[in-house]
């Protein structure tokens, strides 16, 4: 597009118009000729980049003092120095006149990238997860290198600026009316090219070292539950902040309990005469051995419930330890006890069992349906 001949004239203001006037006369002649305004008329789009040519100078208090000096013959290129604006960059333009808000220039250059984010796997035992505990940790990660301090450069030498975007990291393309941003893929985004690499790092700007970590486990915590340690992640580009690191928690299996959220499970086996006549019995928990009061005849699978001695929630709230009674028969007997035990099965009798007498009773039905019906008439 051929230079203007006075931006002064394409805005329609006096030479020496204020700051705000310029900008009143821009808002006014962006919005009247904009693109979107009026869909395929040529005229329009290139006065509308005229307009924002004229603009981006006249706006910039340098750049019009320069502009005032030389006239036409200004010392820079507009291509080179601006670009031609970009949809964003137009309606950015379009926000900050009325909103006031900044939104900054797509031609600032490189800028500093924060670092990506790690993650370790933890596994915890139940105890750790119930009572809290402090877990310390020896794992090798990525920092910014200590001889270079992460700029990747042989110590006493400098970078060159990249001969392809000129040092912005980006390059524009034109593609009719809009223009389109890319990461320069010669340097990579970041403007610049190392002639002389760091000898420790090979010119990444990082290393790999071992750090210890703590890590504190909060009582209540589950598998899943994720840590984070803020700034433990790999380094930054171009001197940025850190990543950090994710520490997920997985709850390694317990030998005895099955936990359900708050609550925990118990399968304690107890001998056969103990459940025939009662008593107590010693039940473990997680701080110690309690004792727990079992009625006579109580059969396998009845669940008992310890109140308080489950898991904690994350809020100090704690749940319950249920308790299922498995009866165990013995493997072997003596003498002396096989003999007791045939005088208690001559003595038995079938009301004693109402788990086996209600089976049996299921089993006739079964077998004889229609004479169970006919006997019912």
């Amino acid at each position: 597009m051929p230079g203007p001949r006075d931006y002064y004239q394409i805005l329609g203001v006096p030479r020496n118009a204020s700051p705000d006037q310029i900008k009143k006369a821009y808002r006014e002649l962006a919005l009247k000729h904009h693109p979107d305004r009026n869909p395929g008329e040529k005229s329009s789009e290139e006065k509308f980049k005229e307009i924002n040519q004229a603009y981006q100078i006249l706006s910039d208090p340098e750049k019009r003092a320069q502009y005032d000096r030389f006239g036409e013959r200004v010392p820079f290129n507009f291509t080179e120095d601006f670009g031609f604006p970009t949809i964003d960059d137009l309606f950015s333009g379009l926000f900050e006149e009325f909103f006031g808000r900044r939104t900054g220039h797509h031609r600032r250059g490189p800028t500093r990238r924060k670092g990506a984010d790690l993650r370790y796997d933890l596994k915890i035992s139940l105890e750790e997860a119930a009572f809290g505990a402090e877990k310390n940790l020896s794992l090798e990660k990525p920092q910014r290198c200590s001889a270079c301090d992460g700029a990747g450069l042989k110590p006493g030498t400098s970078p060159s600026i990249c001969p392809e975007c000129r040092g912005k990291g980006n390059l524009i393309y034109q593609q009719g009316f809009f223009s389109i941003s890319r990461t320069c893929p010669h340097c990579r985004g970041t403007g610049r090219i190392i002639k002389d690499p760091c000898p420790k790092c090979r010119g990444s700007g990082v290393e790999m070292v071992l750090r210890n970590l703590k890590v504190n486990i909060p009582a209540g915590a589950d598998t899943g539950a994720t840590l984070r340690l803020r700034g433990e992640g790999e380094p930054g580009e171009l001197a940025g902040p850190p990543g950090d690191l994710h520490i997920i928690l997985y709850l390694e299996d317990h030998p005895i309990f099955q936990r359900q959220g708050t609550e925990l499970i118990l399968e304690v086996p107890i001998p056969f005469a103990r459940a025939v006549l009662g008593g107590e019995i010693e039940v473990p928990t997680l701080e110690d051995i309690s004792r727990l009061k079992i009625p006579p005849g109580t059969q396998t699978g009845k669940i008992f419930r310890l109140k308080g001695k489950g898991m904690p929630s994350l809020n100090g709230e704690r749940g319950d330890l249920h308790i299922q009674i498995f009866v165990e028969v013995p493997a072997w007997l003596s003498g002396k006890e096989k003999d007791l035990m045939e005088k208690i099965a001559e003595a038995e009798k079938s009301d004693a069992y109402p788990l086996q007498s209600a089976f049996w009773e299921k089993v006739k039905k079964a077998r004889h349906p229609k004479k169970d019906q006919n006997e019912a008439k």
